[in-house]
């Protein structure tokens, strides 16, 4: 059975960023989605560390400043934290996603009230997952469990993400991961 932390602890990246979050100052920051499961996949695959991994994110909850360029000042400063890093940071406010979604995704949606009611509406289970350290030990949302992340399966939330989104995603992910079990558009969660 797959471990979280020893999974994550593979990519020494990922540890580096989750080790310096705090230096950030960046109210409630989280690494999330992506680089997560993508971490988790290549240590259960026997794939290098940083296969498939395209970015890394950063989330963080500031309802107190929802501008703009507090968004980029963050993008800025992990972005100077990290010169060497080999992958593409995006920071992201998530008190202040309501205002560009839309924008996006053709879809208005109400604020976010917390990182775990953002997190809540990840496109998948398996992503559906935000981590920081605290007090040394490793902490954070994941709405659906780990149980899809660590069996390697990607199931639908139903909560924003579009059928062919999802479906665009699972196969640019079963590519990259052929060991993958995605699972049809019908057996998807959808959250209270």
């Amino acid at each position: 059975m797959i471990r979280l932390e020893p999974a994550l602890a593979s990519f020494p990246w990922l540890g580096q960023v989750l080790d310096a979050l705090p230096a950030l100052d960046l109210p409630q920051a989280h690494v999330a989605a992506g680089a997560i499961a993508q971490t988790v996949w290549n240590h259960a695959t026997g794939r290098p560390p940083g296969h498939g991994i395209a970015d890394l994110d950063i989330v963080y909850f500031d309802p107190a400043d929802l501008s703009a360029e507090a968004e980029q000042a963050a993008d800025a400063r992990a972005r100077a934290a990290f010169p060497a890093l080999p992958l593409r940071l995006d920071v992201k406010n998530q008190a202040r996603v309501h205002l560009w979604y839309q924008r996006r995704f053709g879809r208005a949606i109400d604020p976010y009230r917390s990182i775990a009611a953002a997190v809540a509406t990840y496109p998948t289970t398996a992503t559906a997952i935000a981590v920081r350290r605290e007090e040394g030990r490793l902490a954070g949302h994941a709405p659906f469990g780990l149980d899809d992340l660590l069996a390697l399966t990607i199931r639908p939330n139903h909560r924003l993400v579009t059928e062919a989104v999802y479906r665009a995603k699972a196969a640019r992910w079963q590519a990259l991961w052929p060991e993958l079990r995605v699972l049809p558009w019908e057996n998807g969660v959808v959250p209270a």
